[in-house]
């Protein structure tokens, strides 16, 4: 949707941008209030330097509420719970002045930057499981549809300091899965994030990047152009409103939106300390599918891999196929992954191949397509023999002729 066209902001949509510029994202107090009260009535009452007209009672609490201590619940913590609304509203109001006009909204839609709300048509239902921590509103930048891309989605994450191995799965699966139509959910970090968006774009899959900083602020900058052709192809999308800087603990808060949005979440590599687990222990609180793709069990950087599936019961996977079945209802795995997953006929016709035609079918690329030279150069066999090949390859079924030359057919 073009700037132009974008609907005018009622109050609502302009309180709740400006509390992303109050409050840091799953604030357990704000969270609290807009379960009683109007995201307006906040911001009114923050302006105003008074509490919402609530008695703190009312307000949602659990054990794990601070705005709400165990053991004071019902009137006998009604002082208790004021002194922590007062000092959270305290907190937002230092944030005022860094209120811009519109709320931003003008010069983020200029920039092409959105809003999207809670109840908004592309609010993706998955983020109010997170209860009161689910975003108070998200900006994005990019034209695909949030919700409808979050329909079929996963989560792959891991370590930024990724190994070759890491980074090669990541990007083999996260292809894959873009060319079965699920869409790719992760940090934009180096290391595992990135390779998993870029296997994405490679297939023209929608890839979302979810961000500790504003949109407009590119983190790491060496993912500048990563992010511009996520934005161009899919999503990039942050609770923090444009022009905000990342900080360490914004990662962490991070990382349940990242769980939240997608049906599962698969940890590629991680070691013991990595933040990927963290991800990971979002999406088990869930109850969503965790998965882990197994290492070198002498590798330091699958060893939160292998703790995963250990002691957190995450499912051992190893390719696309093993992921969608995790996510898949039963019964409903299509049937091109059932075929790949077991491609008896083609294992059949490889075992049959002889030596000069199974090292022309290896020359072929995993992905794209190649000619008839280059086939033969990599097969290290003549023209003749890789013609002749190539016609019995295809003739089984395995390859097949392409405007830019041979490649395999896919199951």
């Amino acid at each position: 949707m073009s700037p132009a066209r974008w609907p005018s902001p009622d109050r609502q949509t302009l309180a709740r941008a400006a509390l992303t510029y109050l409050a840091e994202p799953a604030d357990p107090a704000l969270g609290a209030l807009l379960e009683v009260c109007e995201p307006a009535e906040i911001l009114a009452a923050i302006k105003a330097g008074t509490l919402p007209a609530i008695k703190p009672e009312t307000l949602p609490a659990d054990a794990t509420d601070p705005i709400c201590p165990t053991g004071l619940t019902g009137p006998t913590g009604s002082p208790a719970r004021r002194r922590a609304l007062e000092a959270a509203f305290n907190r937002w109001r230092l944030r005022l002045p860094w209120l811009p006009d519109d709320v931003g909204l003008t010069s983020a839609r200029r920039d092409g930057i959105r809003l999207v709300c809670p109840a908004d048509p592309q609010w993706p239902e998955r983020l109010d499981e997170l209860g009161a921590a689910r975003p108070y509103a998200l900006w994005l930048r990019g034209r695909a549809d949030l919700r409808q891309a979050c329909q079929r989605s996963v989560s792959m994450v891991g370590s930024r300091a990724a190994t070759g191995y890491g980074a090669h799965v990541a990007g083999e699966i996260a292809a894959d899965l873009g060319e079965r139509g699920w869409t790719v959910v992760s940090g934009g970090a180096y290391g595992i994030d990135a390779a998993a968006h870029r296997g994405a774009l490679v297939t023209g899959a929608i890839t979302i990047a979810v961000l500790a900083c504003g949109v407009d602020f590119p983190y790491p900058a060496g993912h500048a152009e990563l992010f511009a052709a996520i934005a161009e192809q899919g999503l990039v999308i942050s609770e923090w409103p444009p022009g905000r800087q990342p900080a360490r603990l914004r990662f962490l808060v991070r990382n349940r939106t990242i769980a939240a949005l997608s049906c599962g979440t698969v940890v590629v590599e991680a070691g013991e300390r990595s933040g990927a687990l963290n991800t990971a222990r979002h999406a088990a609180q869930l109850g969503k599918p965790l998965m882990a793709v197994p290492g070198p069990v002498t590798s330091a950087q699958s060893a939160g891999c292998h703790r995963i599936i250990r002691e957190w019961d995450a499912t051992c996977v190893t390719r696309a196929d093993h992921v969608i079945e995790m996510l898949s209802p039963l019964g409903t795995v299509p049937t091109a992954t059932t075929a790949a997953a077991a491609p008896v006929g083609a294992t059949r016709a490889r075992d049959a191949l002889d030596l000069d035609s199974a090292r022309v079918l290896d020359a072929l690329p995993a992905r794209g397509a190649a000619g008839t030279s280059t086939i033969a150069a990599e097969a290290g066999v003549d023209l003749d023999t890789v013609l002749r090949c190539l016609g019995l390859l295809a003739g089984s079924g395995l390859i097949e002729r392409c405007d830019r030359g041979w490649r395999l057919r896919k199951p």
